[in-house]
């Protein structure tokens, strides 16, 4: 009978001093795994939302809508572009209004995805795209421009706050 309970104490306090070991490690790997779970989440959705403004710039110039194209920039945001520098979103909005062709001919915008690149670093990042301008009456291809763009997270959106001309890849 002394065995039989000595047996059961020396079991009891097994499984206690294991589980007060085990419980603790697994909190903690648990809660490590789910922080990086929750950063690889963050970095998915950042770079899913990066790319959105690919998307909506060529929506934007293809449909010619200005403000689905002024939604991008952030309010004192600068543009290079042929050689000029305008600063802010309303010199921004003249440029595409009365300069940008995309916005004066018939154009389809579209960007092989394979020439877009994007990088985040924290709350700030870079998106590179080329735009190729389709006549839609020739079907022909009547213009390749490229952009490099700094972008940064603002009030919770991803916003151009620099952006300069570039030189396209003509070749992957």
């Amino acid at each position: 009978m002394k065995l039989r309970a000595l047996t059961r104490v020396r079991t009891l306090l097994l499984v206690g001093a294991t589980a007060a070991l085990l419980v603790p490690l697994t909190a903690s790997g648990g809660t490590a795994a789910s922080a990086s779970a929750k950063n690889n989440t963050q970095r998915e959705a950042d770079l899913y939302e990066i790319n959105q403004i690919e998307v909506h710039w060529h929506h934007a110039t293809s449909t010619h809508n200005i403000n689905e194209m002024m939604a991008l920039w952030a309010p004192g945001a600068v543009f290079n572009i042929g050689g000029q520098t305008l600063t802010g979103k309303a010199q921004i909005r003249n440029w595409f209004l009365t300069q940008n062709p995309a916005f004066h001919h018939h154009w389809e915008s579209d960007t092989p995805t394979y020439k877009i690149r994007v990088t985040i670093n924290g709350d700030k990042g870079t998106l590179y795209f080329q735009c190729h301008y389709i006549d839609t009456a020739t079907k022909m291809v009547v213009a390749y421009p490229a952009v490099d763009h700094k972008v940064q997270k603002i009030n919770g959106k991803w916003l151009i706050v620099d952006s300069a001309d570039a030189t396209p890849q003509l070749s992957p």
